[in-house]
């Protein structure tokens, strides 16, 4: 604490915490990595060994390439890199190839791309309102903010453990949030000039005069790269779809809130519509001309996978599938069933093919299309006729990522970072909206435990996350100190919950008969618990949407 105030008299406090962090990434170096390692090794050597035109049909490893082009083109870049370091990492043939020098280069790999991710960061917290200023730095919402996102456990071990790229991903995602609500110009004009939903309350000359340019075009752009970099931000681009419309291609508001028809600008979406048509055609272009755009999209979308990952994503289907395996040992035990007739293949054994239910309804890609499009239409229906400003736009790109995971298919535990990141803007804010990030973060970093099995990792995870914890909490508290308190009693008992699951999980059941005799239960007991916790924020959070009142409302109140 001493180090953060010495270096808040300097100024520099911001650049101390990207200093931390990047030191705890390389203490990181030499912990266990998952087969993405290998993925992304194997990547490496496609895109340096092949030419273009067999990218996407390679298959030598099981490990295919299955991002975008952009990713594509990264690791191509990488790889010129990477030979400087062993060039045998760069041989297609060389399968779970691995070495000193192929660890040192993947992940200082990972650490040298989050500069992105740290710069995001510092756009992000240009954007938060100062309100809310404590006497200590460590009180200060850009603070917190900072914490929050550089420091978070998810992506820290989902990184620099486990093993991704996701940190320079979030960055384009957060500078893409921050261009949206940025204008050029001085920073104070801005706020002179600009009320609470984001509209310039002087007339547009003279905010043209001030130099107080909108960035739309900036944010559209760095979203439409980051959609061709990995499609998983395919959730939330509803969100980002109908706010630039909203906001950008309909340049006026009535007194009430709601849009003024007759402000539409088709210069404006035809150059939303140039930038979004540049970005795609630079990144599949080169397919298109190889005839190959049928192979890449089948790629990128293998609906032949199984509902559920693995491990049970904590989501609906979580849910559901638990319900179905009770439905049917007590049909089993009451002789309501058939053993005889019983799916062999079982969900919670690790297969990821598709299977059947044994009494629930079994679920298919386009019913879990049907529900995700369900559960986003209520958000982005408030997006519209309920705009909150720059607030009500992070809270429906939350529930359109939440809505996704909730009930999409093939869903990776991962992807819950996609809520979590973009709700850490709206925690130092609203005290209702920072109850619902720490319920949010604390169930779904939990959710992750299992991502890391080995031995030496557990007191590394168990640390990390109660660090985390612990000062999401404080921090939080501390900020809204004035206001009622974040948890109830029945939130606060289940977030304590997941203290005795970890020992049960970890420490007990090892022990027990049952290891051998059902083997999958930690999972399962992990998956649901999370599951549960993961609805009720979801559901909190939509409640919360749907009741707030419009902006034109909440300043004529």
């Amino acid at each position: 604490m001493a180090a953060f105030t010495i270096a808040a008299g300097t100024g520099n406090w911001f650049s101390a915490l990207a200093l931390g962090v990047t030191l705890l990434k390389c203490l990181l170096i030499p912990t266990y990595h998952s087969t993405d390692f290998e993925v992304h090794r194997n990547w490496l050597a496609i895109t340096h060994s092949l030419p273009i035109s067999q990218w996407y049909y390679e298959a030598t490893s099981e490990w295919t390439l299955d991002y975008p082009p952009f990713f594509a083109w990264f690791e191509y870049i990488l790889s010129h890199v990477a030979k400087y370091f062993d060039q045998e990492m760069l041989n297609v043939r060389n399968l779970n190839y691995s070495s000193s020098r192929t660890l040192l280069f993947q992940r200082f790999s990972v650490i040298f791309m989050d500069v992105l991710f740290v710069y995001a960061v510092h756009e992000c917290c240009k954007c938060i309102d100062g309100k809310k200023v404590g006497k200590e730095l460590t009180e200060k919402p850009k603070f917190i903010l900072s914490v929050l996102l550089m420091w978070n456990f998810g992506l820290l071990i989902v990184d620099h453990i486990h093993f991704q790229y996701n940190g320079f991903l979030f960055g384009l995602m957060l500078l893409s949030i921050a261009r949206l609500f940025q204008r050029q110009g001085l920073p104070i004009l801005s706020r002179l000039v600009l009320n609470s939903g984001g509209q310039a309350i002087l007339p547009p000359r003279l905010t043209k005069v001030l130099g107080l340019q909108k960035r739309h075009m900036e944010g559209a752009f760095f979203f439409a790269v980051l959609l061709h970099f990995k499609h998983i931000y395919l959730y939330v681009a509803p969100a980002y779809g109908v706010y630039l419309l909203r906001s950008y291609c309909f340049t006026a508001n009535k007194p009430d809130g709601s849009v003024r028809w007759n402000s539409f600008s088709f210069v404006r979406v035809i150059s939303l519509g140039l930038v979004v048509f540049l970005v795609s055609a630079l990144s599949l272009g080169p397919f298109l001309a190889l005839n190959q755009l049928p192979q890449v999209f089948s790629r990128l979308f293998p609906f032949k996978r199984g509902l559920c990952h693995a491990y049970w994503a904590p989501n609906f289907w979580a849910l559901y599938n638990a319900l179905d395996k009770v439905l049917s040992v007590i049909g089993l035990k009451l002789k309501f069933l058939d053993p005889n007739n019983i799916p062999k293949a079982s969900m919670t054994s690790g297969l990821v093919q598709q299977f059947q239910h044994t009494v629930l309804p079994s679920v298919t890609p386009l019913t879990t299309l049907i529900c995700t499009l369900i559960a986003i239409l209520p958000s982005i229906f408030c997006l519209w006729f309920k705009p909150q400003g720059p607030r009500g736009f992070l809270r429906c790109l939350t529930l359109c990522a939440l809505s996704s995971f909730m009930f999409g298919w093939h869903v990776h535990e991962k992807a819950i970072l996609l809520a979590i990141l973009p709700m850490s803007l709206l925690s130092v804010q609203k005290a209702g909206d920072a109850s619902i990030f720490l319920i949010l973060t604390t169930t779904g970093h939990y959710s992750l435990f299992p991502l890391l099995f080995t031995a030496p990792e557990l007191p590394i995870k168990i640390l990390l996350m109660l660090l985390f914890t612990i000062y999401s909490i404080s921090s939080l508290k501390t900020l809204f100190r004035k206001e009622k308190p974040l948890f109830n009693w029945m939130e606060t008992f289940y977030l304590l919950g997941l203290g005795p699951l970890e020992v049960c999980c970890e420490f007990v059941f090892p022990f027990t008969s049952w290891k051998v005799k059902y083997p999958f239960l930690p999972l399962l007991l992990t998956s649901v618990y999370c599951a549960v916790g993961i609805t009720y924020a979801w559901f909190k959070l939509y409640v919360s949407v749907l009741i707030d009142p419009p902006v034109g409302k909440t300043k004529k109140q």
